[in-house]
Order: structure tokens, then sequence, then C-alpha cells
């Protein structure tokens, strides 16, 4: 048998083993999806083996298994070891080190993340999973990572697409894809519970009140019962104080300068349950059935300010999987229930305005992977999804049905050379015109270790509900002191509506990537890749100027003569905002990072990544956030004997932020370093963890985005019990 031969069968066996979403348990003799085999958890340390980055298998390039330096996209994996010794238990901290991905913290429990792109509140276009289930928000498209059930010692790996997805994964994948990969039952049995318990600094700008405190507690039981069913439950908790806020004037707001609003910050408290049941046939099918609840309370910035989310708001899930070799089928059902208020923003009573949210998704979905001849490998499904809302801010925006399906052909030419070709068409009751994304990939291959590839993506982001049917009107106070002193004391409530669009279309972004991954001497992973990308009819709120009050068109009620208003600034007040198509855009970046073992004992991680600003070709730049052009970060774990730790350094340059209510509030961030590290002990026969955990040991005060909170040092203790 030729090579090429060897290489076709090899790649079939592995995808027909499993084409799903979420890894299983793999028949005898096939490596399982994960970087390192697994251990028995009485193992040594010093007797594992050095991790094989060569054996790295993902799933969600294509939504079948294959090995890392294979897939037809540029992705990073995150480990199970590296996500247990992690200092935080936050997703922002935790992929911050991922090169080419930005990431935010903005209060105790709003974090953003986007690939490739500019982040920000309410960050869209960045698909989240878990084990293939959809996490983000339907109604808008953004990610609550609180409301991710499983607790971190349940993670086999997260895997980050860099890129967009679109031609696999449908809307959302339009920066690129996270999918955090859970363990099956058979993969952790046993008992473990930990608890944290922490403490923060909140001094900022000589204003101390006092230290925060931080707590959380998880625990996991996973059994096998039989040579048939296994199970696993858990729960756990995370709460946490309010960060402090910055003060004084908003960096780089305009002249003279725009002072942050006062408003109560909150914490935010986090309950979490999930369980799952597994049944293996006789005959190698598979079938598992999971359900869970996570709930979340605190502050969640938006475009009209922050909101605090109110305690009790909850989403829950449901799902089912079937597998028969490469053919695999699952069900899953997302339901919200939740509100907030918010605490800067105003109706026309001058109460807050409010935000209640109840939504529930319905999702089939079918993939599947065939062998055709000795040269062609194909995967092919798609699924059907249903939406139900009800909106407070959107209350015409009740229903939504999407329907997609993909088809990918990887050609093996030669022994060095293969071809990636596929697409994906979806169809949206609320969107006129199909939607298609196609994919190709060239990749070379001079031996096993290295590939090159040449690649071309389109990504859609389809509008949202809020895009399409947001209807409210707030009101901004006007002191009509400033027209006359004898007006002392009376503010005009000024309304401003906010409405949505129904004709907007698609954001359609057309990726080119030149990209390299390597192993080298089987303990590390080079890669380095450099985008192109353009974008067209980007989704942004943006005020309607035809629509502004003027002298000849006053506001409603206004109680001073019409002329008066040519005096303001600009000689006229905002009336509408609404969402728009933009026009054309480019990025482009630059990637390189090294991820490898010394030798069993330490690992160790650098990267960098350049961001170019952003060139609109057709509007003004101020529409746009920017973000920090350039990003390293550095790193290593450690486990040696009874001792284990890590240490990072992650560096972030300056960026402009225009997404929080108007352009008085718009402004940028300072450049930012975050030093964090961890050293534990294991005792009683490693059945028992300490560590001691610091985020931030420089103490600087961090922020993240310009009107985001700041973060200072947080020390946190942690006691970890396995058996």
């Amino acid at each position: 048998m030729n090579m090429v031969c060897r290489v076709v069968l090899a790649g079939v066996l592995a995808v027909a083993a499993s084409a799903e979403a979420e890894p299983r348990q793999q028949p005898a003799g096939q490596q399982a999806p994960q970087t390192k085999p697994s251990q028995p958890e009485t193992q040594k340390p010093e007797e594992q083996e050095p991790q094989k980055y060569e054996e790295t298998v993902v799933v969600s390039g294509s939504k079948t298994e294959q090995k890392l330096i294979d897939a037809a996209v540029t992705m990073t994996v995150i480990t199970a070891d590296t996500i247990e010794n992690a200092p935080t238990r936050n997703f922002a901290d935790l992929l911050r080190s991922t090169p080419g991905l930005n990431a935010t913290q903005v209060s105790a429990r709003d974090i953003n993340v986007t690939t490739r792109s500019a982040t920000g509140t309410l960050a869209t276009g960045q698909l989240a999973l878990l084990d293939g289930r959809s996490l983000y928000q339907d109604f808008f498209g953004f990610v609550m990572w609180d409301f991710l059930p499983v607790n971190l010692n349940e993670i086999k790996q997260i895997e980050v697409i860099r890129g967009p997805a679109s031609a696999v994964w449908g809307a959302n994948a339009f920066h690129g894809v996270v999918n955090v990969i859970s363990k099956s039952p058979r993969e952790i049995q046993g008992t473990s519970v930990t608890v944290g318990l922490g403490t923060m600094n909140r001094s900022v700008n000589g204003d101390d009140p006092g230290s925060g405190s931080l707590v959380y507690f998880s625990g996991t039981h996973a059994q096998a019962i039989n040579d048939r069913w296994a199970f696993k439950l858990s729960g756990g908790g995370y709460s946490q104080d309010a960060l402090p806020r910055p003060t004084g004037l908003i960096p780089g707001s305009p002249p003279p300068g725009t002072s942050y609003p006062a408003f109560k910050n909150t914490g935010t408290t986090q309950p979490k349950l999930d369980g799952r049941i597994d049944y293996d046939f006789e005959d190698g099918r598979k079938l598992s059935f999971s359900g869970g609840v996570a709930g979340t309370e605190g502050i969640m910035h938006t475009g009209i300010g922050p909101f605090d989310i109110n305690q009790g708001s909850t989403m829950g899930y449901a799902k089912v999987n079937f597998s028969q070799r490469a053919l695999h089928a699952s069900f899953f059902t997302n339901v919200l229930d939740g509100n907030a208020s918010n605490l800067l923003t105003r109706d026309v009573t001058f109460q807050p305005i409010a935000f209640d949210f109840q939504t529930s998704t319905y999702d089939f979905e079918v993939n599947n992977v065939s062998a055709i001849g000795k040269r062609n490998v194909l995967s092919y499904g798609g699924n059907l999804r249903f939406n139900n809302f009800d909106l407070s801010l959107a209350p015409d925006g009740d229903n939504r049905t999407e329907f997609g399906v993909y088809g990918q052909d990887e050609i093996f030419l030669s022994n060095h050379f293969r071809w990636i070709v596929g697409a994906r068409i979806d169809r949206f009751d609320y969107v006129d015109d199909v939607v298609f994304s196609p994919r190709t990939t060239f990749m070379i291959k001079p031996n096993e270790q290295h590939a090159f590839r040449l690649s071309y993506n389109r990504a859609y982001r389809s509008p949202s509900v809020i895009n399409n049917f947001l209807d409210v009107t707030v009101v901004e106070p006007v002191n009509l002191a400033a027209f006359s002193p004898a007006l002392a004391g009376r503010v005009y409530p000024l309304p401003i509506r906010s409405v949505g669009n129904q004709d907007l279309t698609v954001e359609k972004l057309d990726a080119y990537e030149i990209g390299y991954t390597g192993i080298v001497a089987g303990r590390a992973t080079l890669s380095a890749a450099y985008y192109f990308n353009k974008v067209k009819n980007s989704i942004f709120f943006s005020e309607v100027t035809s629509a502004r009050y003027t002298a000849t068109n006053p506001p409603p009620g206004w109680p001073l003569p019409p002329a008066v208003i040519a005096l303001v600034p600009g000689g006229s007040f905002p009336a509408e905002f609404t969402y728009l198509n933009f026009g054309h855009m480019t990025e482009k970046g630059l990637e390189l990072g090294i991820d490898g073992s010394l030798n069993r004992n330490l690992s160790l991680f650098a990267n960098y990544s350049w961001q170019g600003t952003p060139e609109p070709s057709d509007f003004d730049i101020s529409e746009l956030n920017i973000p920090p052009e350039n990003r390293f970060n550095v790193g290593f774990n450690f486990n040696y004997q009874r001792m284990l730790g890590n240490f990072s350094v992650n560096y972030a340059g300056s960026a402009f932020w225009q997404d929080v209510l108007d352009a008085r509030y718009h402004g940028t961030t300072d450049a930012y370093t975050i030093l964090n590290g961890g050293f534990g002990l294991r005792w009683m026969d490693d059945q028992l963890t300490t560590t001691v955990k610091v985020i931030n040991l420089a103490n600087q005060d961090v922020q993240q985005h310009v009107f985001g909170d700041v973060m200072k040092r947080q020390v946190i203790g942690e006691l970890k019990v396995g058996f």
C-alpha cells in the first residue's frame, strides 16, 4: 500500500470512529481526543510521560476527529492540565494567552472574547460551544460565560478556532469558535471537591473602599456502573464582590473631558448544576443524556449603559446524543429566563430601563463522514433550529427558524499535498436571501510533522432579534439653566428613541490566510499565521442624523422657544438611534506561537500577536473599537513530585473603545501587563492538593475597557480533595 493510501486509510479510520463534535470513549487501540494519554489519578507526576504534541486531536475544525496538524484552520488547544492549574476561574484570563484572541473583563461577571478583531461590550460574532452545543444568546448573539454549567476539572480541553468558521458552524462563527470539550463519565471516575477563598485589592487613585472577597466551590462524582452505563453529577458556585470603578475623567474622551458616571457597582454570584448519563451498546453505538442549569447576577455592560442582572436569572439545557460509527445525531434545548435594570439610562417616566428576557431554543443536528475511493474523505451534515423570544426591549420579535446544511471534501492529491473544499448553505425566515459560506484550504505537508496552509473562508453574522426589533425610548436630562440662569434647577427630559431595523442584511467576512503548524521533536508545537480579512455590511448601532431635533423640528414638550436649540453644540439634539449596515473594512494581523514541554515536569508557552488598525473605506473609523496593536503572552507550568505551579505574563497595548453610550464616553485604555502565578503541594498520597494563586501580582490598575471596572491584585487559597 503506497503512502497516500495509508494516510487516507488512517484518516478514514479516525473519522469513522467519531464524527461528532463531542468526543466519546474510544475503542481499544485508538487515540482519544486529548493532548496526552489518560493517566490513572494515582500515578505520580514523575512517572507520567511527557506531553506528545504530535498526538493532539481536535474535533472543532471540521466536526470530525483529526490531528491538530491536519486541521484546515488555525487552532489553539488549551489542555486539561493548563485549565486545572490556572490561577483564575474566569474564561477571560483562561483564554487570554491564546494568540490572536482579544479578551476583556469589564465587571466581576462580564467577560467578552473575540478572535482577530476588537472585542467590546456584548461582543457578537464569536461562537462559543460546550461539546458542540451553542452557548451564545440567540436574541443578540453575545456569550454569557457564567452560564457554562460544568466545573473546570470536567473539561478535557478547549479548542479555539482562530478565524472564521461559518462554512461548518454557520451563524455567529464570524470571528472564530471556542469549543469547550468535557470529559465523559468514564474518563473522570471518582469524586472530587474543590474549595477556594480569596481576597482582592480595591484601591484606585487613592480611594480605598476596603478589600473585597471571593469564594468558590465545586464537586464532581462520576462512576461507571458496568460496561454499559456510566454517569456524572457535578455542581458548584462562585461569588465575588464588585471590582473597583475608575474615577476622574474618561481617558481620551472629547474635550473638556467626561467624568465617569456614578452608579452602584455590584459583584456576582453564579451557581450551577450538571449531570450526564451514557449508555454504550454492544455493537458500538452510543447514547448520551445530559442536562443542567447555571445562574448569574451582576453587571452587564451594553451600548445604553450598564444593566444589573437580577438574582434568579438562569439558563438551563437538555441534550441527547446518539452515534453509530461516523454517524452522529443530537438534539438540545436552551432555556433562558432573566431580568435586569439599567443603572444609568431612564425611560420617559424617569424610571430605570428594565429588561426582561425569556428565550427557548430547540436544535436538531445530524453529521456523518464517508470515505469515497482512496483519496477523498467527505464530511457532511445539517441542523434545524427553532427560537422563541419574549423580550421587553424587542416586543415584536417573537420567533425565528433557521436551517443549514454543509459539506466538505478532503482530497489527498499526493503524499505531500491536500486540498480541502467545503461550503455551507443557510436559510433564515427573517433574511430574504440564502446565505452561502464557502471554504477552501490547500495544504502542503513536507512530512507528517509540518503543514503549510493557504486558505480562504467566508463567514457571516445574521441580524439578531435586537438588531431588527429593538424598541425603547430613553431620556437624556437637559439642564435648562444653560440657556437662562432663571431656569436654574429645571431639567427637561429629552426623549431619544432606540429602534431596530428590519431591513438589515447579513454581515460578511472574506478571510485570506497563510498559516503553518509544526511539531518539533514531539516536544513542541510551532504556529504562524498571517491573515487578511475583508468585512462587508458591518452592523453598528448608530445615530440617525436626519432625525435630529432642531429649531424647525423641536422635541415634544420643549419648554423654551425652538430657536434656542441652535445655541447648543452642533445646533441640534440627537433624536433617534438604530442599527445600520456599514460598507467595507479590512483587518490584518500576524500571529506567532510556541507551546512545548522541556521535559515531563516543565512545559512552557510564548506567543505574539500583531493586529493592524482596521481600515474602513466608506465610513469613519470612529464607528469602530480599535484593538491593541501588540499583544504577547509567555508562561510556564511545572509538576514535580509533590509540587506544582505556574506563572504567566500577559501584555496588551492601548486600545480605543466607542461602544458605550455616546461620544462623550468614548476613550482609550492604557497598555497593561498582567502577571499571574500559583504554587501548590500534594498531600496524603496525592488525594489532597493545596494551592495559593495570585492574579495581577504587581497590583497594577488594569482597565481592559474604557468604561469597565479596574482589576487589582487577587490572592486565592484553594483546597482540592479527590477520592
